[in-house]
């Protein structure tokens, strides 16, 4: 069975959107670190010094920013937190502190070279340095753990639409089984009756045509009202009782107003008669007696028991088929029971919202 694919972009898949995050965080750390430290003095500096000065601290805060973003995006792709933990953290860490410290170190030199004619402080630097490192392994920390809800979520996402695929594949699959079967049966009783009974024949042709197209026009819907679907058994009877006339009845316990409100898969009903005749002995006599009731939103599908000696026992492919398709659309399952020399199924019908 083909499943068709979900479609992903695989480029996009994991990508955050921090470009808000950034246009506030990066101007904020490139203010508050250079106070905290004491870096800009604004009893030593003129109002523009203060201003340029902010200026290039708020560069190192993009520099330091953008570059351990880049290397996060970069290596990210070949370690994964499910099979390489372990080197996951150790390439987070090394990859953090390798380039955000020399690369901040740097900087705040260049920065006592253009604003002051001072040495360098190196307590100062090696102050602004550790906060820098330490707000980088933080941010480092909200990207990652952000990607990992949406990975997880794309996940979730991917697997919905693959099982939701596997179930469309599987309805599909179980309603085109329904075809071969049902045309298959309905050429070898108009061949016989094309032999024997002319007449019948083309009556029985008229009908067949009205019956396949009700399956041709409702085998891609998943329900349909019960009115339908007891219209379309009522057609196929006609088929049964001009091959076998009075040796096939139907008996129907549904009232009019009812078949109006309830769903249910279609050719659901049809495959149930199909089983009774293929599996019980019956004639004029002893007819086979097809009744259908509904019960607390229950179709209650019964038929005596007279059953066929049959080269090799019973399959029961149909019914487990017609419980799958219930299963794939309605999330119910249909029941069956022999009782008192009855077969009983019992389908589940939805109400109409």
């Amino acid at each position: 069975m083909n499943i068709p694919k979900p479609k992903t972009s695989p480029k996009n898949e994991y990508k955050v959107n921090d470009l808000g995050f950034r246009l506030i965080l990066i101007p904020f750390f490139g203010i508050v670190i250079p106070l905290m430290t004491g870096l800009v003095n604004n009893h030593n500096f003129s109002n523009w010094q203060v201003k340029w000065s902010f200026l290039y601290t708020i560069m190192i805060a993009l520099i330091v920013w953008q570059g351990n973003r880049y290397l996060h995006s970069s290596l990210r792709s070949y370690f994964d937190w499910i099979n390489k933990p372990l080197q996951k953290v150790m390439v987070l860490i090394l990859s953090v502190v390798f380039y955000t410290v020399p690369v901040s170190v740097l900087l705040l030199v260049g920065w006592y070279q253009l604003f002051t004619q001072e040495p360098v402080n190196w307590e100062i630097v090696s102050e602004a340095t550790m906060i820098i490192l330490i707000a980088v392994v933080f941010i480092t920390h909200v990207y990652e753990t952000v990607i990992l809800v949406k990975q997880s979520e794309n996940e979730m996402i991917r697997n919905e639409q693959l099982e939701r695929a596997k179930v469309e594949a599987e309805l599909e699959a179980l309603k085109n089984q329904i075809d071969p079967h049902f045309i298959f049966n309905s050429l070898n009783t108009l061949s016989h009756l094309i032999e024997e009974q002319p007449a019948r024949a083309k009556q029985f042709n008229d009908t067949l045509a009205d019956v396949y197209r009700y399956i041709l026009q409702n085998k891609a819907r998943d329900l349909v009202l019960l009115r339908d679907e007891m219209g379309f058994l009522e057609s196929y009877f006609l088929l049964l009782k001009i091959r076998f006339e009075n040796a096939v009845q139907l008996e129907k316990n549904v009232e009019d107003a009812a078949l109006e409100y309830f769903l249910v898969p279609p050719i659901s009903l049809q495959l149930l008669a199909e089983n009774a005749i293929k599996h019980n002995e019956f004639s004029e006599e002893s007819p086979l007696v097809f009744s259908i009731t509904l019960e607390n939103e229950e179709l209650l599908v019964k038929n005596r028991l007279y059953k066929k000696e049959l080269r090799k026992p019973s399959s029961r492919i149909g019914l487990h088929n017609l419980n799958e398709r219930y299963k794939l659309v309605t999330s119910k399952e249909i029941s069956s029971f022999e009782e008192n020399g009855a077969f009983t199924v019992k389908l589940p019908v939805l109400r109409l919202a």
